[in-house]
């Protein structure tokens, strides 16, 4: 199988080397010099081209899947536009206008899309209601995504990922240092959020179809910090209700939304597919995190 990650960054990386190791070719496609040599660094494949430029993708060679798996860098909702429905639109052209397309695109979105339901459960078949610009825009996309490759002959994939986090983006100091405020975290290691669209294209499975990619257990957050906290040998975090973190007065109209969005992701279907997650609960995959902090802090 040959593919091509655009916008080859956190994830894509770590799903490139997943590929790679399993024998399929892969393409990291990145625009600067620094995400390129990370891909090599990496050990495979690098091209250099803009994703939101159709004449630039021509330096990417004919491939059997295209992973769509570019960040706007957690700029706005202009700027997410610009990545994640008009780059979209450009590189499923780009593909679908080639003397060979591609058999299927995968796009990764963000279980943000959910908007809030008030702490309950949701799956894919959950309507979303997107709360934000940026929600509604990452809506938008996955409805290009589902949608636009028929017109081109092939299938579309989203695959919806929780909160990310891994190496590098462990940050615990937000949860160990407080204050934390209340509310559910739907969270997915980096390892797995690969893994899990490595296995849909191994398995051919989930065409023209979402799936959600999130470990088995969301967590309060109050629940995970007094964890936390405990694992790493340090007192419990001071802690904040929504109501009292809105009271301070201090949040931009996008940050008040977030902090009264609230919902469980299942994370069923993909269970039901056969995926083995590495990492099943934040338990594992903290692990290193902690270890890591306990050894810098002699205990």
């Amino acid at each position: 199988m040959d593919v091509a990650i655009l916008g080859c960054g956190y994830v894509g990386l770590e799903l490139g080397r997943q590929l790679t190791e399993r024998g399929h070719t892969t393409y990291g496609v990145r625009r600067s010099d620094d995400g390129i040599a990370a891909i090599e660094k990496t050990g495979f494949e690098a091209v250099q081209a803009d994703i939101t430029d159709c004449d630039a993708l021509e330096r990417v060679p004919d491939v059997d899947v295209v992973v769509f798996a570019a960040s706007s860098g957690g700029r706005g909702a202009d700027a997410a536009r610009e990545i994640y429905v008009d780059g979209l639109e450009t590189a499923i052209h780009a593909f679908g206008t080639r003397e060979e397309t591609p058999d299927r695109l995968v796009y990764t979105s963000s279980t943000g899309v959910h908007g809030d339901h008030d702490g309950q459960w949701v799956d894919e078949t959950t309507p979303i209601e997107p709360t934000t610009e940026k929600t509604a825009v990452l809506a938008e996309a996955e409805r290009l995504a589902l949608e636009k490759p028929a017109e081109y002959g092939f299938d579309g994939t989203v695959a919806r990922y929780a909160g990310l986090y891994g190496p590098d983006r462990y940050r615990l100091e937000r949860y160990l240092e407080g204050p934390v405020t209340e509310g559910y975290l739907n969270m997915v290691h980096r390892d797995d959020a690969a893994g899990a669209v490595r296995y849909v294209l191994e398995e051919n499975a989930a065409r023209n179809a979402v799936v959600q990619v999130v470990d088995d257990e969301p967590v309060s957050k109050w629940a995970f910090a007094d964890w936390l906290a405990a694992e790493c040998g340090v007192e419990t975090p001071p802690k904040r209700t929504k109501s009292e973190r809105l009271e301070a007065g201090d949040l931009s109209e996008a940050a008040r939304r977030r902090i009264l969005t609230s919902k469980r992701c299942s994370n069923e279907r993909l269970r039901e597919l056969g995926y083995r997650f590495e990492y099943p609960t934040f338990r594992e995959g903290y692990r290193e995190a902690i270890d890591d902090f306990r050894s810098n802090q002699g205990l």
